[in-house]
């Protein structure tokens, strides 16, 4: 796992290629299907550039959309291990309505499934690690399929820009914070997928229990249930709040986190403000994702746990096959 974050940065220089490329339909309508790690990266485009017409879809079959949308857009279907049951059965769907579909996988059915069915694909490079850890690929595999000219000359140079080992320490110090908390990730809602990510990273790797939400949303109601009584103190002293902040948000954002902070802080809440910097957008994004990866590292030492592989949403599947 720790070497996997050290070479994270090697990922960018990956070129993604699509097989079958003579079949390949590029639509400006895109559903992406994808679990868990497999639609991170569709997240990290869309807060990147949230004017992209990309649908995340995470359930059986295919969204909600009219027949005369669905036939004007393109089906990525996305599964690091190629396996998951939910984007094969979403792709079986969108080929029986005739749609425009491409694969993006390491391997598994969904390859099969792909060169059977003479469909255009990607198929990434099966590194071992888990999905959560490959996000370079993925968002690059994404990028290709969508020809975002603009996000690959970014991306790319992210193999030079972007220091893992920078941010161990701080990752380190942040996760003695963080022992025997709970954290609760906020950001702006055009980070939403960062916040998302920081959560999804610290469940997994971390091992621990993690939320997330965005202001100002939370300020209409989740913020509520943090207003300290003594009759409900001990619902909330261990919860640790890691606030997003991000220059770029909207200025009555950026106030209604700063207002926060205070009246948590007021209230005796632990309130660690992380800020999303970086020489580009996706500069900023991938340091904050670096960090949250050294974060959940040192979060499962501290527990003696082990950082990798996710041992209960095995067992669910076997369950589920039963």
């Amino acid at each position: 796992m720790k070497d996997a974050i050290k070479q994270f940065h090697k990922q960018f220089a990956y070129n993604a290629k699509i097989e079958n490329v003579s079949l390949f339909k590029r639509r400006k309508k895109i559903i992406v299907l994808g679990m868990g790690g497999s639609h991170l990266a569709a997240d990290i485009l869309l807060a990147y550039d949230h004017f992209l017409d990309i649908k995340i879809h995470s359930d059986y079959g295919l969204p909600s959309i009219n027949e005369t949308q669905l036939k004007k857009t393109l089906v990525i279907a996305s599964s690091y291990s190629g396996n998951t049951e939910e984007v094969i059965d979403g792709l079986e769907t969108a080929l029986a309505k005739k749609m425009d579909v491409v694969v993006v996988a390491t391997g598994g059915r969904l390859i099969a499934i792909a060169k059977e069915r003479n469909l255009p694909y990607i198929q990434l490079p099966d590194t071992g690690i888990q999905p959560r850890l490959a996000l370079g690929f993925s968002i690059k595999a994404l990028l290709k399929i969508i020809n975002f000219k603009e996000g690959l000359k970014e991306v790319k140079e992210l193999k030079k820009l972007l220091k893992p080992q920078d941010y161990e320490k701080s990752g380190q110090e942040l996760a003695a914070k963080l022992k025997d908390c709970v954290p609760v990730i906020y950001a702006s809602t055009a980070n939403r997928a960062i916040a998302y990510n920081w959560k999804i990273k610290l469940n997994e790797t971390g091992k621990i229990p993690a939320f997330c939400n965005v202001v100002p949303e939370l300020n209409h109601n989740e913020m509520t249930g943090f207003d300290v009584a003594d009759a409900s103190a001990h619902l909330s002293k261990n919860f640790y709040f890691i606030l997003l902040k991000d220059e770029g948000d909207d200025k009555r954002v950026q106030k209604r986190m700063l207002i926060l902070e205070k009246l948590y802080q007021d209230r005796g809440l632990k309130v660690e403000v992380i800020s999303l910097e970086g020489q580009s957008r996706l500069h900023a994004i991938f340091a904050s994702l670096i960090l949250a990866d050294w974060t959940a590292l040192y979060t499962v030492q501290h527990y003696g746990l082990e950082a990798e592989q996710v041992p209960m949403v095995e067992e669910f599947k076997k369950i589920m096959k039963q």
